[in-house]
């Protein structure tokens, strides 16, 4: 499994690998909610955080982080990346993902998320994604389980948060052989909101 950069293109989006140059449009797009649960939040709330964050986020080893790009305006709308990249266990995680808030809720997410899982699964040949979130982050569940993906537990005092909480973290999974039904589930989503 040889996780490479990639531009991955579907109809509405496009997920290009990230860049430093693209901290500007990270910053234009994004406000705070966007960063609630997230672990490395861009402070102060500035350009130069930002690119700071990018610069950090490209440092990081075991990551391959993406921007995600609204096709018709050609704008950054938000980011995700591939995580805890294991190539001998073919499995990785999709994960640090963050949209703008005028797209929650809309396509945008859906075939984001059918683009990484495609080219984990029939590109990659990866045998396991999994995903993962803070347990209070309600929307970000509700998200996950409607995407097909399995919960296989709880972490319990996993991750330490800049403010010093201590977050329980849900860890979900989508196997190869589930694979086939997540994408069907996915494809029927994006068809039903194109003709809405």
């Amino acid at each position: 499994m040889n996780v490479q950069p990639v531009t991955l293109r579907g109809r509405l989006v496009r997920l290009e690998p990230m860049r430093p140059q693209h901290a500007h449009g990270l910053f234009e797009c994004a406000d705070e909610s966007c960063f609630q649960y997230h672990l490395y939040p861009p402070r102060p709330w500035t350009l130069e955080a930002f690119r700071e964050n990018t610069f950090f986020t490209l440092s990081m080893p075991g990551r391959l982080p993406f921007v995600l790009i609204d096709q018709a305006t050609d704008r950054v709308i938000g980011t995700s990346s591939y995580i805890d990249i294991r190539p001998a266990h073919r499995g990785l995680e999709v994960g640090f993902t963050w949209i703008a808030t005028p797209y929650r809720g809309g396509p945008a997410n859906p075939e984001m998320k059918l683009l990484l899982l495609r080219h984990a699964f029939e590109s990659l040949g990866a045998v396991r994604v999994q995903l993962k979130c803070d347990v209070r982050n309600i929307q970000s569940a509700a998200a996950i389980r409607k995407l097909g993906a399995t919960l296989e537990g709880v972490l319990r005092k996993h991750v330490v948060l800049p403010d010093g909480f201590i977050r329980d973290s849900m860890m979900f999974s989508i196997i190869a052989s589930e694979w086939p039904g997540v994408r069907a589930g996915l494809e029927a989503r994006l068809a039903g909101a194109s003709k809405e």
